[in-house]
């Protein structure tokens, strides 16, 4: 065994165990406090959330995740856990050049203008360095952090601690298959190759929407571990929370065109619409500055579906404007769900008039009228849980995760934005006359273009 090797071995070993002492202590708590009889979710949910939130990494985003679905933890466990930020610490500026001579070369800074050693931002797997091409051009250096596989590896196992503390509670939904789908995308995010390809792909099917912009890659200073891509300038999005409802909307309106136009032409979804992976850009110079768009930064959480399941989602839409049952129940089926009883649609349908509730109402409004942001989706995903407690555990199938937790938390950004638009017709101008081969055709185009893109 290489030292290599040695190393990434100690690097799991280590995480498995700090994993398994932090979950683990919690999970036999929970147990303990079951068992006599004792309501303390409270204390446990904070306990839980103190555990994942020292360890940082990808436990965190996938905890974030279980957060976000109705009944997979308890209500104090998903408020707790929504908490939780990625905010890992950052490396310093000696081992930001070991990193990056790994996987550029030792001439690796050569190949630079300049290079900031201090990260402009930290997250849960990577952080980010501005730099300059050697033709001036500002760039975005996006730098994994070292061992990140061993380390979802070692989560992800450990993780499971949690799902059998799930499966004591007499759950209401079997989240098995979400597991299998939680582990594909976390491992998909580690591939920056492969988050290059996601990128260029929203290049392409977001270049007639002036709305949004989308940053070059290139190619030649990226790497399975490293992607830099051109430098987009702007403020943060939730810098605009307090400003006038003009500005509010039209940001508003190119996070709808963001989310639904690649969605609803060619199948792609951005699975994680967090504030940190937007900022918002303007025209003009001081007091005639004016937002005019937003940028959109990360792309290591993107979801190709079958446009088979963009199908249901008009036909699940369909339905529900129109009373259409027979139109409901066939969505539901296309989206893998099974044993699907009357009870059963009565209460998927509390859900999805949730999240469909805003393109429904024919009105200008809110994403969620007098529901503050924090709260959003609270009263249904209890009574979704109250309802499918006496039904028996439903298995969530694994394509619906990743929509529902976009869903909601694109719902959670129109909500602090408090943007008052029509939804109803923002939706239908995507969606109107969808068309399931004319969808399955160019999602097929672009992906094929994205191919010959990335050869290039």
């Amino acid at each position: 065994m290489t030292d290599t090797e040695q190393n990434r071995l100690s690097a799991r070993a280590a995480r498995y165990a700090r994993v398994g002492a932090n979950v683990g202590g919690v999970a036999a708590r929970i147990a303990g406090a079951r068992l006599f009889g004792r309501d303390s979710d409270g204390v446990n949910a904070a306990a839980l959330t103190a555990a994942l939130g020292g360890l940082k990494g990808p436990i965190m985003k996938v905890a974030q995740l279980l957060s976000t679905i109705p009944d997979a933890l308890p209500p104090e466990y998903a408020d707790a856990l929504q908490q939780l930020q990625n905010d890992a610490p950052p490396m310093g500026a000696a081992f930001v050049k070991r990193r990056m001579g790994a996987e550029l070369g030792a001439d690796w800074a050569s190949r630079f203008g300049t290079f900031d050693l201090k990260p402009a931002a930290a997250a849960s797997l990577g952080q980010v360095h501005r730099a300059t091409s050697l033709e001036g051009a500002p760039l975005a250096c996006k730098l994994q952090y070292p061992d990140m596989r061993s380390a979802v590896e070692a989560d992800l196992s450990q993780l499971q601690v949690l799902f059998s503390i799930h499966r004591r509670m007499n759950p209401a939904v079997d989240l098995s298959e979400a597991m299998h789908e939680v582990g594909a995308r976390l491992r998909e995010e580690l591939d920056y190759r492969q988050e290059a390809k996601h990128a260029a792909l929203y290049r392409l099917m977001l270049a007639g929407i002036p709305e949004v912009s989308v940053p070059d890659v290139h190619d030649d200073l990226s790497s399975d571990r490293l992607l830099t891509m051109g430098w987009l300038t702007g403020e943060k999005l939730l810098t605009y929370k307090d400003a006038d409802l003009e500005t509010r909307n039209r940001i508003g309106v190119a996070m709808f065109k963001a989310w639904w136009f690649p969605f609803s032409h060619f199948g792609v979804i951005h699975g994680d619409p967090h504030f940190g992976n937007y900022t918002v850009r303007s025209s003009g110079t001081g007091r005639d500055r004016t937002p005019d768009g937003i940028n959109l930064l990360d792309f290591g959480c993107i979801r190709v579906f079958p446009p088979r399941f963009v199908g249901g989602v008009v036909d699940l839409y369909e339905g529900l404007l129109h009373g259409d049952r027979s139109r409901v129940v066939h969505a539901y089926e296309t989206w893998g769900f099974k044993g699907l009883s009357n009870e059963l649609i009565d209460v998927l349908n509390i859900w999805a008039n949730f999240i469909y509730g805003p393109i429904l109402d024919d009105r200008v409004r809110t994403i969620a009228d007098g529901i503050e942001p924090g709260h959003y989706g609270r009263r249904e995903a209890f009574a979704v849980h109250k309802a499918l407690k006496e039904l028996g555990p439903v298995k969530v199938p694994r394509e619906f995760v990743f929509m529902d937790r976009a869903a909601v938390g694109l719902g959670g950004v129109f909500l602090h934005l408090r943007a008052e638009m029509n939804y109803f017709r923002l939706f239908n101008e995507q969606i109107g006359g969808f068309d399931l081969d004319r969808m399955t055709r160019q999602q097929a185009g672009a992906l094929r273009d994205v191919d010959l893109i990335m050869e290039n």
